[in-house]
Parts: C-alpha cells; structure tokens; sequence
C-alpha cells in the first residue's frame, strides 16, 4: 500500500498552522518517519498522525460531529423552553380573554342601568314639567279666584 506523502508547506496549509511550527514538530520525530527527496521533506502518515497529535489537532469533521451534537443539545433545550413559554402565553392569553369577556358584560350590565337611569330621568323631568304647569295652573285659579272675591 502506497501511502500520500505531504511537503511539510502542504501539511502546514492543511493544519492552518506556520511551516515553522511544522519544521519543529518534524525536528522531534525519529529520522525513520521523514523521507527526503532532493532537498524537500515528504512525511508519511505515520508522521502527520504524530505531528497533530503533538499540535493538539482535532480533525473538522470531529468537531463538526461534536458541534452538531452540542447544536442538537441545545436545540432540543430551547425547543423545551420555547414549548413552555408558548404554553405559558397561551395560559396568560386565555386568562386575558377571560378577564375581557368579563369586562364586556360588566360594561353591558352598565349600559342597561345607564339607560335605565335616562329614562328614569325623561320620566321625572316630565313629572317635574307636570307639576310645574299645574302649579301656574293653580296659581292662576287661585288668583282668578281673589280677583272674584
């Protein structure tokens, strides 16, 4: 099986890390694992595996995995929440709807006794015009009355 050899430059622009810091890694490996051809260092995979776990290098795709699960993780809490929340408004809504029908009627109930009092109040200034009339009625009769006494 004939393994992918990496330039130091290509392992360097994969990691997203300095040549520099490549050419370190590559001093502290045995000489067995580096293969020079006309001046350029190749690595093996047995050496690129031994440099990233010496940078700490955790693949994309391990992070992805585990981005993807802490998203997931997340997701599912906010979707908890939000499902609370929304049961939470809709109990407040319907308490509200509640508290507004009840209202309604009680402005009802006030609707009727306000035009029960109008009227009562129609009634009474015609009572009041009533008497009114009837009392210059009687004040005419009484003096039409001391006029013929």
């Amino acid at each position: 099986m004939s393994e992918k050899l990496k330039t130091i430059k290509e392992l360097a622009d994969e990691l997203g890390v300095s040549k520099k810091k490549i050419h370190y890694q590559v001093s502290k490996l045995d000489s067995d694992l580096i293969q020079k051809l006309d001046g350029t260092i190749y690595l093996g995979n047995r050496a690129i595996k031994a440099i990233k776990e010496n940078i700490g290098y955790v693949s994309k795709t391990k992070l992805d995995s585990g981005a993807i699960q802490n998203r997931q993780h997340l997701d599912s809490e906010l979707d908890t929440q939000n499902t609370k929340l929304i049961h939470e408004k809709s109990e407040q809504i319907n308490y509200l709807k509640e508290q507004i029908k009840n209202k309604d009627n009680q402005i009802s109930v006030k609707d009727e006794q306000i035009k029960s009092l109008v009227e009562a109040q129609k009634q009474i200034q015609n009572l009041l015009d009533q008497q009114q009339r009837l009392a210059l009625q009687d004040k005419k009769l009484l003096e039409g009355f001391c006029c013929k006494v």
